[in-house]
Formats: structure tokens, C-alpha cells, sequence
């Protein structure tokens, strides 16, 4: 994988996910601000790299993926990193965990995030939606702490995978986003193994080049602030 790569990213979005990943491998590559203050990810230009109109999108030698999922896949499977191989007796944990991650906690985060998307502009049936997520991002963070405990595999305390990128994410943005002013929930050292998780990656180099791209701030994942990004907005 020589040819350059080039990420269609906001700060602070799912494209953290992606940079973070390229960034562990040590791959070159370009980031193309898609600038949300002005809904640059509405616009046709992005459409027709990805036709749903989210973030990111990466413009490969094989053509424009979307879905970060589908995009952490194909990175870990041609560089041979992050991953077990197929042939791998490892690869059906790493399978369900990322699509539980990318189909189940991500969709919850995002309700949570734009409930306006999901059930209308009434502010009464946004507070109800976003409570009955609470809950719903509570079962999901034990779900993942009890799966991390039990298939430590998962995660890797020498060379990380890719849970050791997606995971500090979703960690901060249940901080940053899905709480509500004045109603905190989420305590990440409530769970232990999610907690260790975040603090390896705050030390990796992977991380350090995130912050300083993105203006994530010193403690991004076990204590996060909101984003002060060089460029382009968050939301």
C-alpha cells in the first residue's frame, strides 16, 4: 500500500477513528476537511463519495470507502496489522465485536447525538429518546467492558488493535456528546477494562499526532474536552 490515500475528515468526527488507524501504520496520506459549519457533507461534491453524507470517506488506489467500519476492515487487511488474519482462530471474535461496535453502541451514540434525525424537532420527544438511550448506552458499555474482560484478545498491550483505536472514541464522544448539561452518567473508571484501554492509547504516537491535528486536548479519552481544532468544526 504505496499509492497515497487521502481522508475526507472533520475534527472530532468518526474520521478520528480512520486517522488514528493511518497514523499506527505509519502510511502517507492526505486529509480533505469536509467543513461542517458550512455542510460541506450535504453538498454533491461529497455526495458522490459518499452518498449517505456522512464522515469519513477514504479515497483509496481501489476506490472511495465508506463506513468506518468497513474501512478500519480493509486497512487492517492489507497492511496485515490490527487484525487477525482470516485464516486466524481470532478473526470471528474481532468480526462480531467491530460490527457490535459500529451497528450497536455507534448507532445508540448517534441517536443520542441527533435525536431531531430519528424522532422529530419536538424537544419533548428528543428528552425521551435521549433518556431511553441512557440506559440503552449503559447495558451497551457493560456489554463491552464484560467482552473486553472475557476475549482479552481484542485489545493488544503491545501493538494495538483495532479496538484500541474505535473504542477511546466512542469512550469520548459518550462523554462529550451523549450527556445531557447538568445530568452527567458516564464515569469511565467505573468501567475498569474500557478505563486501561483509554490509557494506553493516550500514550501512543498514534494519538499525540491526532491531538495536534485536531486540537483534542491533553487527556482525550479519560478525561475529554471539547475540540479546539486548527481548522474546520466539529459539528
Amino acid at each position: 500500500m504505496t499509492a497515497s490515500l487521502r481522508l475526507h475528515y472533520a475534527p472530532d468526527n468518526a474520521s478520528l477513528i480512520v486517522r488514528l488507524a493511518l497514523e499506527e501504520l505509519g502510511l502517507p496520506y492526505e486529509t480533505i476537511l469536509v467543513d461542517r459549519s458550512q455542510r460541506a457533507q450535504q453538498q454533491p461534491a461529497y455526495l458522490r463519495l459518499n452518498p449517505n453524507g456522512t464522515i469519513p470517506a477514504l479515497a483509496t488506489p481501489d476506490g472511495v470507502i465508506f463506513e468506518t467500519a468497513a474501512i478500519l476492515l480493509w486497512l487492517a487487511d492489507r497492511s496485515g496489522q490490527l487484525a487477525p488474519a482470516p485464516q486466524d482462530p481470532n478473526r470471528g471474535d474481532m468480526l462480531k465485536w467491530l460490527f457490535w461496535c459500529s451497528n450497536t453502541l455507534h448507532i445508540d451514540l448517534r441517536q443520542s447525538f441527533y435525536p431531531e434525525k430519528f424522532i422529530g424537532a419536538d424537544p419533548a420527544h428528543q428528552h425521551q429518546l435521549r433518556a431511553v438511550l441512557r440506559q440503552r448506552l449503559q447495558s451497551d458499555l457493560r456489554i463491552l467492558e464484560a467482552a473486553l474482560i472475557e476475549t482479552p484478545a481484542l485489545s493488544g498491550q503491545a501493538q494495538p488493535t483495532l479496538f484500541d483505536l474505535y473504542l477511546p472514541c466512542l469512550m469520548r464522544w459518550c462523554k462529550l456528546y451523549a450527556e445531557t448539561p447538568g445530568q452527567p452518567w458516564f464515569d469511565i473508571t467505573a468501567y475498569p477494562a474500557l478505563y486501561a484501554l483509554c490509557l494506553r492509547a493516550e500514550r501512543r504516537a498514534s494519538t499525540r499526532a491526532a491531538q495536534q491535528a485536531e486540537g483534542l486536548g491533553p487527556t482525550p479519552f479519560t478525561a475529554p474536552k471539547l475540540a479546539t481544532p486548527p481548522e474546520g468544526s466539529a459539528t
